[in-house]
This record gives structure tokens, sequence and C-alpha cells, in this order.
């Protein structure tokens, strides 16, 4: 079998580890790919957003299955593409991937179909939501509707920051695009906690829990990031929480999407608020989660290509999905100063100390070729992961490996999955 993976990130060298480990993958191409995915696939230079060519060399190299990594292909309607021209793809529609594409959709699909989520109140004007916060409790959160790199999400805590980010979001138009509609919601509190899964349509089969780090400095402080790290399994995912949002979220949603006519194929990634009022959906993705992948795919034990095609035939409710029963840690280390200003080109090494260890993980997210050195080449640059027999082991296993690597203003927090393992 011969798979494409579409994207570039930590994310996908966690797919393209998964893939390789299928007796059935005998090659791997990813387009654009980094550094560190070009040790197990042949890495294309094609742009994320270039459906045609990537549609060619799916074509050319008579891809079996391609898989798309990145909400912006997904949003844009890469897999209508694809499909077009024969190219048997995992990942939702364009209508589908609608779900992560609008929060403004998104909201009133759980508001229609009694899914339950936060109070909001949704505006395109500027004026309006002003007026509208005079009135409204803090603290109060405000989303950009559209896709924003996971930073399109203000927490205000007075009405003065409120004003502020309604000015950021629709006037400045710092997300963009993305910020000419804002959703303005009730701030809820609890337990946060990311659960991905897998859907054909029709029937949803859920993978091992997450939790992510979302701040970018220590204590959950400073600004929003793509994320700074994840564990997983979370300890605050009970088996009473799983029964609930397999009732009343996941199902409920896979249901209202089919009901919409945007039956959704894929990965829908459920982030979960555990309130006193039970858990509540604070926000969907139509991909896998990222850094999540990197905690979650390490435990899969299936062929991940088998459970893939078996979503793309309407046949997910055949796979028995599995995962071990070890924790895994996954610590991003990127560039200081991200996600504002910081500097990349810088050399990395100490990538050998991870060569034939089962569980240690080294996943490459900003990294590049220069010459034969690998340098950063992003914000967030590596998500070193390693598993454990529970949650505190791999944490330890996990810091313990972040000293293999070095490069300049290499910068981490330094207590993930601090707050379960006291």
């Amino acid at each position: 079998m011969k798979v494409l993976i579409v994207g570039g990130g930590g994310r996908e060298h966690a797919i393209a580890t998964a893939v390789a480990r299928s007796e059935k993958v005998d090659k791997i191409y990813c387009a654009p790919g980094n550094a560190g995915i070009a040790s197990v696939a042949e890495c294309v230079p094609i742009g994320v957003m270039e459906f045609d060519a990537l549609a060619d060399l799916a074509v050319e190299k008579k891809i079996d299955l391609a898989i798309i990594g990145p909400d912006d292909p997904l949003v844009g309607g890469i897999v209508d593409v694809f499909t077009k021209r024969g190219i048997r793809t995992f990942g939702p529609a364009g209508n589908a991937a609608i779900l992560e594409g609008s929060k403004a959709f998104s909201k009133d699909l759980m508001k229609k179909y009694g899914i339950p989520t936060a109070a909001y109140e949704t505006f395109d004007d500027p004026e309006a939501a002003l007026s509208y916060l005079e009135s409204a409790k803090m603290p109060i959160v405000l989303k950009a509707d559209g896709l924003a790199l996971g930073k399109g999400v203000l927490i205000c805590n007075t009405l003065d920051e409120a004003k502020e980010g309604i000015s950021t979001i629709m006037i400045d138009k710092k997300f963009g695009k993305s910020g000419s509609k804002v959703v303005i919601e009730e701030f809820m509190t609890g337990r946060e906690v990311s659960v991905l899964s897998f859907v054909d349509g029709k029937t949803i089969k859920t993978m091992s829990s997450a939790q992510d780090h979302k701040r970018a400095k220590d204590n959950d402080e400073g600004l929003n990031t793509g994320g700074m790290g994840n564990f997983s399994p979370s300890p605050f995912y009970t088996k009473e929480v799983d029964e609930f949002c397999q009732k009343h979220i996941y199902q409920a949603t896979v249901d209202a999407m089919a009901s919409e006519g945007r039956p959704f194929c894929g990965v829908i990634f459920f982030g979960l608020m555990l309130t006193e009022d039970g858990p509540k959906v604070l926000e969907f993705n139509a991909r896998f989660g990222d850094p999540e992948a990197q905690v979650v795919l390490p435990r899969l034990q299936n062929d991940i290509t088998d459970v893939m095609n078996a979503c793309i035939d309407g046949k997910l409710s055949d796979i028995d999905l599995k995962f071990s029963d070890q924790a895994a840690v996954c610590v991003v280390l990127a560039s200081d100063g991200y996600p504002e200003h910081y500097e990349k080109g810088f050399p990395i090494t100490g990538f050998e100390a991870f060569h034939g260890k089962s569980d240690y993980f080294c996943f490459h997210a900003g990294t590049k070729f220069d010459g034969d050195s690998i340098v950063t080449n992003g914000g967030r640059v590596l998500g070193i992961t390693a598993l454990g027999a529970d949650v505190p082991e791999a944490r330890k296993k996990a810091y313990e490996a972040t000293e293999w690597i070095s490069f300049a203003n290499k910068y981490m927090r330094t207590d993930i999955a601090a707050s379960v393992c006291k």
C-alpha cells in the first residue's frame, strides 16, 4: 500500500510513525513533511493548500490512501478535490469540516440538537458585540469564528479586557477574516479533557482521553498557544464521564451532522469541560489534535490504516479499537518567544539518543534540513513523548528525554502533567 500524508507538523509525524508500523504499507509520501518525517517518508515540497498539485502527486504515485492532517486544507475542501480525482482519502468533506471551520456553526448545531455546551451569542457587528458585553457576566470568553491556529480564543476577566478583545478580533483583525464574526460565550470552570474519535459517518469510536496545556508559561500563565504539552489518559475522564459523553455528546454529534446532510468521516476531536453540571463541549476539531496525536497514537494497538479504511468504507463498527494500558506524556520543546516573536535556523543535536528506544519518541513539529544539519523552523520545534506504566513515570521519562536535545533558545514548560503527579 502507498500512503500520502498531507501536512508537516508534529501531528503528521505522529501519524506517519503510526502508518510506518503497518505491515501493509510499503511506501509513505508526505507533503510537505519536515526533517523528522523524512526518516519514515519521502517528503515532497508541496504546500498543504496546493490542492491540485497534491492531487496530481497522488495520482502520479498511485496512492492507495491519502490522509489529511491540518485543519486549513480540510476546511478548504481538499477531500472533495481528492475524491473527485478518485483518490481514496481519510478526512471529512468540506461541508463536514465546517464543524471546526465555524464556531458559530458548531454552537448553533449543539443548541439545535441539545448537545451540552456553554451559553453563547454570535455577532458579526463589533458595535453590537460591545453593547452586549455591557450587561454580560465576567469573566467571559471571546472566540473568533474561523480558524486561528488554536489562538483565536480570548478569556477576559473584566469588561475592559473584553472590549479590548472585541477590538483585537473584529476591528484590528489580528486573526484575519476568522474574526469577521465572533462568538461570545459564558466562562465555564472545571477540568479540560480532550477526546479524539474515529467516525465513519454513522458510527463513532473514541480513542484514549488526553489533557492539553495551552498556555505558554508554567502555571497556565502567558498567551494561548497551539499546545505546550499533553498527557494521556486523563484521570479525570472517568467511566461515568465516558458513559454520559457517549450518549449525550459523541453519538449525538455524529447523528446531528448526518441529519444536517453533512455526514462526517474522519477524526472528530472533542474538547470537553468537566463542569459541576456535567461534561460540556468547549470546541470541536475536525482532525487529530496536536500534540494530542503525539500521546494517543503511540498507544494505538490497531493498524491505523485498517481503522482509516474502515471509516472510509462505513465499516468502523467492525473494528475493535484497542489502546495499550500505558500512559504517555509529551513535552513540547519550543523556540523562546513563541507564540509571538522568535528566531529560527538554530542547529539541533541529540536525536541519536532516541534511536532504538520503543518507549521514547521525538516528533518533529518545526524543523527542516540545512545541508546535512537539522535546524529549528518554527515556534513549536519538537514534541518529546515517553510511555510509562502511569502518568508520573511517563512524565519523569519525558522530561529526562528533553535533556537529550539541544538547540539555542530552547524553551519548554516545566509543569506538564504535574497537577496529576502530586
